[in-house]
């Protein structure tokens, strides 16, 4: 099983913590208090799993940006980065998902933009606007419904358990689709924002399960 490099140092502590209070369990305790700790660190490795990703052939394809359940899809405005309004599509990760972010889409980094927040539970309505969050906007080359150039938003945003936003991208730095860059640790959500009318083809609902990078999305128009 790949870990993912993001979460090294959580899961060098975990090694040493949790080996460390097991040991001590098993030989002062009971040998069947182990198990305890030993499921702490089995977690720790599963949350930090990184499995390898073969993102779809085409051009036009937009991909999930997370892992998890869609919880909604509207349009709203955006008009700090892909336009006055976008179609927004939301994704709840539980504890259980992968929390590894990729690229939607090929493109240049544009923004990276943080913001401080607060810490409701993901799938709270007011998480989108209220938590702590990391925007990421991409650059396509291509032309969007409005004659300008198409651009694609992400929003890492932190839930109640979440405490920590990973952006391993920056600024002026070229992404493949489907390419890592970044991950929410412990429970999450992840928005992705595209021009409004930008897409030919939409292929998930709410409800729908999405693998990051190999999900698709849509097709553009």
């Amino acid at each position: 099983m790949l870990l993912t490099r993001y979460g090294a140092r959580e899961v060098a502590l975990s090694l040493v913590a949790w080996t460390a209070a097991a040991a001590a369990l098993w030989v002062y305790v009971h040998p069947a208090a182990a198990a305890g700790p030993a499921a702490l660190l089995l977690f720790t490795l599963y949350f930090f799993r990184d499995p390898r990703r073969l993102a779809p052939e085409g051009q036009d394809l937009v991909l999930a940006p997370a892992d998890g359940r869609v919880v909604d899809i509207e349009e709203v405005d955006d008009s700090d980065f892909v336009g006055e309004r976008a179609l927004r599509v939301g994704i709840f990760l539980s504890l259980f998902d992968v929390h590894i972010n990729r690229a939607p889409v090929a493109g240049r980094v544009e923004v990276v933009r943080y913001r401080p927040g607060k810490f409701l539970a993901a799938f709270n309505e007011r998480a989108t606007s209220e938590n702590e969050a990391n925007y990421v906007g991409l650059a396509t080359g291509r032309k969007a419904p409005s004659g300008d150039e198409l651009r694609v938003g992400v929003k890492q945003i932190s839930g109640i358990i979440a405490r920590r936003i990973v952006c391993a991208c920056a600024e002026g730095q070229d992404l493949a689709s489907g390419e890592r860059f970044g991950m929410i640790k412990f429970g999450s959500r992840t928005e992705l924002y595209l021009p409004a009318g930008s897409l030919g083809e939409l292929r998930v609902k709410v409800g729908d399960k999405v693998r990051a990078g190999a999900t698709v999305i849509g097709r553009l128009a």
